[in-house]
C-alpha cells in the first residue's frame, strides 16, 4: 500500500503530550500532518481500543490515516488503517489478518539484517532508529546517523528514518539519505505546530 502523504509519521505517547491525545490529533492533523500511530502499549486494551477509534474518528475529516503499534487484531476492532509491528513481529501474519489495503510497518535497529535492506516480504516500510541521539529516549543507540541510514535504505523495502528527528535540516539530510520519510514522536506530542517546517521538508518541492 502507498505510504501517506506527506510522508512524516507522529508516534504518539501520552506522557510527552501536552493536551488529550485526541486533542494533540486535531493539532497535527491541522499543520499538515496526514499519518498517525498510536503507540502507548502500557493502556489496557479496552481502554487502547476506545483511544483508537477516537483518534480514527479525528482522522477521517483530513483523510488522515492512523495505524497501531503491536497488535494486528486491535487494528481490525479500531477501524484503522494498518499496524506498526515491534522488531520481533510476524508481518506475514499481520498481511492475512489485515488485508492487502492495510499498512504493515515494523520497527528496525542497525543495518544488515536489521535493515529495510533485507526486511521480509509483506511489509509496506520500516523504520530504522536511531539516527541522531533522542531527547525522548535518552541512552538509547548506538546513533547511526545519516551514513548509517543510507546503507539501511539500499533496496528492500521503504525506510523511515527515526530518533532524534526534530528540525528541518535533520529531515532533510535524512531524505538525503535514501529514507522515503521520517518519523517524530516527542517534538510532535510536545508542540504540534512545530512539525510545520518538518513536514516541508519530507513533501516534495516542499
Amino acid at each position: 500500500m502507498p505510504l501517506p502523504l506527506p510522508p512524516l509519521l507522529v508516534i504518539t505517547d501520552r506522557r510527552l503530550a501536552a493536551a488529550p491525545l485526541p486533542d494533540v490529533a486535531d493539532r497535527l492533523f491541522a499543520v499538515g500532518v496526514r499519518w498517525l500511530s498510536l503507540r502507548d502499549k502500557d493502556l489496557p486494551a479496552p481502554e487502547r481500543l476506545e483511544l483508537a477509534r477516537a483518534l480514527v474518528a479525528r482522522a477521517r475529516p483530513w483523510g488522515a490515516c492512523v495505524t497501531l503499534h503491536g497488535d494486528p487484531a486491535l487494528v481490525r476492532a479500531a477501524g484503522a488503517d494498518g499496524v506498526h509491528l515491534p522488531a520481533d513481529g510476524d508481518p506475514a501474519a499481520a498481511r492475512a489478518l489485515l488485508g492487502a489495503g492495510a499498512l504493515v510497518g515494523q520497527s528496525r535497529h542497525g543495518v544488515g539484517r536489521d535493515s529495510g535492506a533485507d526486511a521480509p516480504a509483506g511489509l509496506d516500510y520500516v523504520t530504522l532508529s536511531p539516527i541522531f541521539p533522542s531527547a525522548s529516549k535518552p541512552g538509547y543507540g548506538p546513533c547511526l546517523g545519516t551514513e548509517g541510514l543510507r546503507r539501511g535504505a539500499r533496496g528492500g523495502v521503504p525506510v523511515l528514518g527515526l530518533g532524534g528527528i526534530d528540525t528541518a535540516e535533520a529531515a532533510a539530510s535524512c531524505i538525503a539519505a535514501g529514507a522515503v520519510g521520517v518519523a517524530v514522536m516527542g517534538l510532535a506530542m510536545r508542540d504540534p505546530s512545530a512539525l510545520a517546517p518538518l513536514l516541508a521538508a519530507v513533501t516534495p518541492n516542499g
